[in-house]
């Protein structure tokens, strides 16, 4: 088994990826716009590249067989992709693509930027696979945390959620970047769909903070397609660690 590159290595997926690699005894080139921070002594390569301006992907993407694509950015992922793409294309390796349950369903700008660099990646002519999965725990967990200051926490009226562990899809993504490229695989959902409300409660107690949750009915294309569920995938429910067990294992890390 050649390099395997992972992009965003120092990411919240791209960490824990890293990790995992390295376990199963894969040779790593890890790909952060940064250099190595001091003291990580992980055994795994390291490439200073910036997908926003292309600078140091050839270098990056050279001599790899797999390259596993977890950067994302807001504003800009099609053309990042576009990028990454081009510069990979000599050396024809396998790209793995972590994108989102619902990027077909509902009309949310950063959907339709993971969509758009999906079909990026089909039409490039390098072998692929694709991995949609619902919603990371620690994001629905942010939201609230971020308002946790203010009298009330706002919450999507009528949205639900079905939040998976990263650590799960790192585990799936390890097992897709060392075999053979496979498409567009099996979504990955988490164990529980619940309201958003639900969540955001549930972070406020793990956190020790008394605030009402105030759903509020939020309008427009995009939000209409979340209420009816178009980011979920309850048949595709493979996820074991509870929102629960996420927030219990958060608070033991930071204590």
């Amino acid at each position: 088994m050649g390099t395997i590159l992972v992009t965003g290595a120092t990411g919240t997926l791209g960490r824990p990826l890293v990790a995992r690699l390295l376990a199963d005894g894969a040779a790593v080139r890890a790909m952060s716009r940064r250099p190595r921070p001091a003291g990580d002594d992980r055994a795994c390569d390291w490439a200073v590249a910036e997908l926003a301006s292309g600078a140091g992907l050839a270098d990056a993407v050279a001599d790899v067989e797999t390259i596993v694509h977890c950067a994302t950015n807001l504003r800009d992922d099609t053309a990042a992709t576009r990028r990454l793409v081009a510069a990979a294309r000599a050396g024809a390796p396998h790209l793995v693509y972590i994108s989102i349950v619902g990027v077909d369903r509902v009309p949310y700008f950063y959907y339709r930027g993971k969509l758009a660099a999906e079909q990026l990646i089909e039409a490039s002519g390098l072998p692929f696979t694709i991995l949609r999965t619902t919603q990371f725990h620690d994001l629905l967990a942010r939201v609230t945390l971020a308002q946790r200051w203010l009298p009330a926490v706002l919450s999507p009226a009528g949205v639900r959620f079905q939040p998976i562990d990263v650590t799960e899809v790192a585990a799936r993504l390890a097992v897709l970047a060392q075999n053979a490229p496979a498409g567009r695989v099996a979504d990955m959902g988490g164990p529980q769909v619940r309201d958003a409300a639900a969540f955001a409660r549930a972070t406020l107690a793990a956190v020790g903070r008394r605030r009402p949750v105030v759903p509020v009915r939020l309008p427009g294309a995009a939000f209409r397609a979340f209420r009816d569920g178009g980011h979920l995938a309850p048949d595709q429910a493979v996820g074991t660690v509870t929102f629960e067990r996420y927030l219990a294992r958060r608070q033991e890390n930071s204590s």
